[in-house]
């Protein structure tokens, strides 16, 4: 085929899947043919690039043609469909399907499209055209040009060499900046538009290469399917590129390549996107930035965080070459005391000072950063008053405390807005580890665990990660969500602790002791996990099996040994059980199902939960007292040791803390502070008319001076540790012997 043939064949297939040349909805243009009868005048409006034509005189069908001026901005490329406003790939490849009715098919595809016609009068097909190379940019060799009147050359049944200078010239004169390439992406030729673009002419565009002029081979995706286009494999590819005019501006350039049916040649189309692109951008930056702050927000945080972590994997051992530590940190911060300033003087001022803050928080990012040969720290709005600093490269531990230290001192500097000094302080959670191996997760997890802990510690300090620390709270954690289910998988046990009389060494009565025995981490002591149940309220439902277990084993002893004198139980009972149930009716209800009597039970409450007791709970230890149950206060003298609740609680029994006991164990050099407070303590207690238990009794010294100041019963390792239910009738039954 000839290059007039190539040329015609360019044009029209431009102006006809021009409609086509944007998938993601550009309005479409259609060239509409004219028929002229006789002596006259027919137009042709509206091209991908909106430019009409007149055709010449005669008769006879016209095929649709690209003209050479009336630019129809309407309905031509500047009618801009939607787009993807966050596609911001400088390379996009469009891949459409080859099978896709709306495309132009291969090249090789012999069946004509709907954008060609079938037959020509007087011609079998546009393959019996055999015209001679001519340059497009030369003057139509042929007869009188279509645009300046004449006899048509359809009226002779085919046609002429006028029509294609109709085409030749439209190509030229066209907006739309094009060229025809040879199968081994060559220019043939190149229009004025595509000149300009690239600051040349079009001669001198003529056999360069348009990967090179257009930086089509700059990345091996877009290397491939260009090659792909050339060789006809592909059906169409689009791409973005930036290019460089030669005086020294930037533009952003779409540019299209397409196979040309019945020809060897390939059009390729370009179209200057800047404006696009700008407005692209300037929605990003407003997507990605928080508008009170003007700092990145949330989206675009994690997106650099999630950037930073691929890009340090992907690097490897490179990233250390390059002068890249491999590590990353972050400074994860709540300001503290916000919400009541938020509150009190409004959201206006409140969005201010977030403003001021994170000012301040730039320039401490900025001064760590460029003081270490860097550039600045990402700081970041995450919501509400909760800011992150992100650290790429960190240096270590030591960089991140200096950070932090230098932003919670920024925070706490008072600030002046509308009139008034206002005052807030920060907590921090600090996060430092290597980028092989971490997550966004993992890392925004610890960075939330360690700021927590900040605040539990007193808020306005920074915290560094511990993972021990972190350790104990999965555990804690784990605990918590097997916590109550385990009372139903009945594996929590009791362990009963003798409570021996000092005077006579004698079993009084025994202290139950749960014992959990978990699947994972095996038994565990009561310390490890009543804080959670009573933090989340399961708590009841496990002291209600405790109170029912304890007291069904001191009825099975007393049943056992119907002579000995029977051993009062002793359990802990947690204040949450008084305000979440009923205990006073969970008591009596147990005691009526096991038949113990109230007086052989003790309930023990720390000294914590009862000093300060009112209302309910004090309604309840009230009615215990009056069913004849024992009220003993646990740990006592590590609290609040108001004396004065003594005389009003109903109280039977005080259970001196270990503490207190411990000073007794050098008999060499006692601690006569603890003796005593002890001895002080037993005779408040015994004029109030009150018993006195001595805890952590581990040698016969501690028993003997506990024995001389007058206290009533010792519990401890000297005695016995916590042990089975069958170990305590053993005891009994020593005893009775």
């Amino acid at each position: 085929m000839t290059e007039r043939d190539e040329t015609e064949e360019a044009v029209r297939y431009t102006a006809e899947t021009a409609r086509y040349r944007d998938a993601r909805d550009i309005s479409a243009a259609r060239v509409a043919g004219a028929t002229a009868s006789g002596t006259g005048t027919g137009t042709a409006m509206g091209t991908a690039t909106g430019i009409g034509v007149g055709t010449g005189t005669g008769a006879g069908p016209l095929p649709p043609v690209a003209g050479s001026e009336g630019y129809g901005a309407s309905d031509g490329l500047a009618a801009c469909g939607t787009y993807d406003l966050m596609d911001l790939d400088p390379c996009e490849v469009l891949d459409l399907d080859p099978q896709d009715p709306r495309e132009p098919g291969p090249r090789d595809l012999r069946e004509p499209g709907p954008y060609e016609p079938r037959s020509l009068e007087g011609l079998d097909s546009y393959d019996e055209l055999d015209l001679a190379p001519y340059d497009l940019r030369a003057p139509a060799p042929h007869g009188p040009s279509a645009l300046s009147g004449g006899d048509s050359p359809g009226a002779r049944g085919g046609y002429e060499p006028g029509e294609l200078g109709d085409y030749r010239a439209a190509f030229v004169a066209a907006h739309l900046a094009m060229a025809l390439l040879d199968p081994e992406g060559l220019v043939v030729s190149a229009n004025g538009a595509l000149a300009a673009v690239l600051g040349s002419d079009p001669a001198s565009l003529r056999d360069q290469s348009a990967a090179e002029l257009l930086d089509l081979g700059s990345d091996a995706r877009t290397r491939r399917a260009y090659r792909e286009v050339l060789r006809g494999e592909r059906s169409r590819f689009r791409c973005t590129r930036r290019l460089k005019h030669p005086d020294g501006r930037s533009l952003w350039a779409e540019i299209t390549v397409s196979p040309m049916p019945r020809s060897q040649g390939v059009l390729l189309s370009l179209t200057d996107v800047s404006d696009r692109r700008r407005l692209q951008a300037r929605l990003r930056h407003l997507q990605m930035h928080d508008p009170v702050t003007r700092l990145p927000n949330r989206t675009l945080f994690f997106e650099r965080l999630t950037s930073a972590l691929e890009g340090s994997a992907d690097k490897g051992y490179e990233g250390y070459e390059e002068g890249g530590t491999g590590r990353i940190g972050l400074c994860y911060l709540d300001l503290d005391g916000f919400k009541a300033i938020n509150d009190t003087l409004g959201h206006r001022v409140g969005d201010r000072l977030l403003a001021a803050v994170a000012s301040r928080l730039n320039e401490c990012a900025d001064s760590d950063g460029y003081a270490r040969g860097g550039n600045g720290h990402l700081v970041a709005r995450l919501g509400g008053d909760e800011f992150a600093i992100l650290v790429e490269d960190s240096t270590g531990t030591d960089q991140l405390a200096e950070l932090a230290g230098s932003v919670l001192a920024a925070v706490q500097r008072p600030f002046d807005l509308a009139g008034q000094r206002l005052s807030v302080s920060a907590s921090i959670g600090v996060v430092e580890r290597a980028a092989a191996g971490s997550t966004v997760n993992g890392l925004m997890q610890a960075a939330d665990t360690t700021l927590y802990w900040a605040k539990a510690d007193g808020k306005a300090r920074w915290t560094l990660f511990d993972p021990e620390r972190n350790a104990h709270r999965m555990t804690r954690q784990a605990l918590s969500s097997t916590l109550r289910p385990a009372v139903d998988r009945g594996e929590f046990a009791l362990e009963y602790q003798p409570l021996v009389g000092l005077a006579d060494g004698a079993v009084h009565g025994v202290e139950a002791l749960v014992r959990w025995n978990h699947p994972q981490f095996g038994a565990l002591p009561p310390n490890r996990f009543i804080g959670i149940a009573e933090e989340d309220g399961s708590i009841v439902q496990l002291g209600r099996w405790i109170l029912r277990t304890a007291c069904r084993q001191a009825r099975a002893w007393q049943r056992d040994h119907p002579t000995d004198r029977p051993l009062f139980m002793s359990v802990n009972v947690a204040v949450r059980q008084v305000w979440d149930s009923d205990l006073v009716a969970d008591v009596a209800e147990i005691l009526e199902e096991t038949g113990l009597p109230p007086r052989l039970l003790q309930l023990e409450l720390t000294e914590s939960d009862v000093m300060g007791s009112a209302g309910r709970p004090l309604q309840a230890l009230q009615a215990l007292s009056d069913m004849g149950v024992r009220i003993a206060i646990d740990d006592f003298g590590t609290g609040y040791s108001n004396l004065a609740y003594l005389s009003r609680l109903p109280v039977s029994g005080l259970k001196l803390d270990g503490s207190f006991v411990r000073g007794f164990q050098d008999e060499e050099h006692p601690n006569r502070a603890d003796e005593v407070i002890v001895e002080t303590l037993v005779g408040l207690a015994h004029r109030l008319g009150l018993t006195v238990t001595a805890e952590c009794v581990e040698t016969a010294g501690q028993a003997a001076r506990l024995r001389r100041i007058g206290c009533d019963t010792g519990q401890g390792w000297l005695y016995s540790r916590a042990v089975a239910p069958d170990r305590i009738a053993e005891l009994i039954g020593a005893a009775a012997s």
